[in-house]
């Protein structure tokens, strides 16, 4: 089978009932990158125990806006994990120095300016933050999909934004599953083979 270069970008993945893996076991993943390279995506509902407000002390930025001390930063995934990943809503009008814009998607930004915008009340209203990342190499998200590991969901970036920005994180995986017209829980764990 073929792929496009991007093929399962902007996309969720979603954990099969089988999954063995405590990092991903019912997790729900925006899947930004998906090339014949590899494929990159954040875990949207696994919150840490770390808060914006002691992230940004750690980082030296002063975060006053009150609504945002309190917000969780998520656990994004095993790889890189002392590095921050911030999903937004796109913005044509401003740029971090870096961001990926995913087509039709949302944005994922590494900079620290864009952490800087947040906290001067400037940045992105809909945001998500997380440490870490989810990772595969060449062929491997692939075949881990076979192997009936993941089933990705592609809805629209409204309904992205709904499940990440406005879903209660212990609700994402659900909402995204509902969005499929099955209930997942009724699947084996086991590959089929005919």
């Amino acid at each position: 089978m073929s792929y496009s270069a991007d093929h399962l970008a902007n996309q969720f993945l979603i954990a099969m009932p089988g999954m063995v893996d405590s990092n991903f076991a019912g997790s729900v993943i925006y899947l930004f990158e998906h090339t014949q390279k590899g494929a990159m995506g954040l875990v949207v509902n696994r919150p840490t125990e770390v808060n914006l407000g002691a992230l940004f002390d750690k980082i030296e930025l002063k975060l006053e806006i009150a609504p945002l001390l309190d917000q969780p930063v998520y656990f994004g995934g095993p790889v890189q994990v002392e590095r921050g990943f911030v999903l937004h809503e796109p913005n044509p009008l401003i740029s971090y120095s870096s961001s990926l814009v995913i087509p039709g998607g949302l944005t994922m930004t590494t900079s620290k300016d864009v952490l800087e915008a947040v906290a001067s009340g400037s940045g992105p209203r809909d945001f998500l933050m997380t440490l870490g990342y989810a990772g595969w190499g060449a062929g491997q998200l692939e075949e881990e999909i076979t192997l009936n590991g993941w089933m990705n969901v592609p809805l629209s970036r409204e309904q992205m934004s709904e499940i990440i920005f406005k879903t209660p994180y212990s609700q994402r995986y659900q909402k995204t599953m509902s969005h499929l017209g099955f209930d997942l829980s009724h699947l084996s764990g086991e590959a089929g083979h005919a």
